[in-house]
């Protein structure tokens, strides 16, 4: 198991005792990364599955029994000063990070017939302004001091479309791209940047019916948990990982559709 001691880790959208953020926290921390993550309730509370709001005062606990430093905050990363602002409070209360996992995401199921400015506007203030400013602010922060680990969140778009959740793999298709190329801009910087896609993921939203549908495209048995994807991310973040960027890693055991 790599060693992240000493490393400070932001992961962006840990609100739910079943989603991919949380386990994230949790795994980093595992492998000794300090950890500064952010939520938002009010993004939260539109969905169907959300129950429990106190859920990341719990998960800071949980980490801080851990033995690692931890410092949550609640950010609205749409807003153009957000990124800049997140940093400033990692750096004063954690110090310089040396990871940073953009987890944080707006999806809302829309079809051509629906789709508005207004949704679309809102999936890339998110997904796309939010992320790009977000990974591009701390580069810039970190370069000439030390290395770093970039890694994004995709959904697959490059592996099949999905009809009628227009907006989300719209946006998330222009993170692929910019995980591509912001790579080679900040390679010389010992910075990497991946993406992972971990497919269909049971983080709360799936219907027993949906469930049932999605089990057989899956060929090792299983659908995918939050813990899968925290396992790679975490390998992505480390020493091990520095001479990998640049990739979309579809670490989902072999979903197809």
């Amino acid at each position: 198991m790599s060693n992240l001691k000493g490393k400070i880790a932001i992961v962006t959208g840990a609100s739910r005792r079943d989603g991919i953020g949380a386990a994230i926290c949790l795994e980093l921390a595992r492998r000794g990364a300090d950890i500064f993550f952010t939520h938002l309730r009010q993004y939260d509370r539109q969905m169907d599955y959300y129950i429990e709001e106190d859920f990341p005062t719990e998960l800071e606990g949980k980490l801080k029994k851990m033995g690692v430093r931890v410092v949550s905050l609640e950010v609205d990363l749409s807003l153009p000063d957000g990124p800049g602002n997140l940093l400033n409070e990692v750096e004063n209360q954690l110090g310089l990070p040396s990871i940073l996992v953009n987890n944080a995401t707006y999806s809302i199921d829309v079809d051509y017939k629906a789709m508005t400015t207004e949704i679309l506007d809102r999936h890339y203030a998110v997904n796309v302004r939010g992320t790009c400013m977000l990974t591009v602010e701390f580069a810039k922060r970190i370069e000439g001091k030390h290395g770093g680990r970039v890694i994004n969140l995709v959904s697959g778009q490059d592996k099949s479309p999905e009809p009628g959740n227009l907006a989300y793999v719209t946006t998330k298709g222009a993170i692929s791209t910019f995980t591509k190329t912001m790579a080679l801009e900040v390679a010389k910087h010992r910075i990497t940047v991946n993406a992972v896609d971990p497919g269909p993921t049971d983080t709360g939203w799936m219907s027993d019916k949906l469930k049932e549908h999605l089990l057989p495209k899956f060929p090792m048995g299983r659908i995918g948990q939050p813990e899968d994807a925290a396992r790679i991310i975490a390998f992505l973040a480390s020493d091990e990982a520095e001479w990998i960027t640049g990739q979309i890693i579809h670490s989902d055991g072999g979903f197809w559709d």
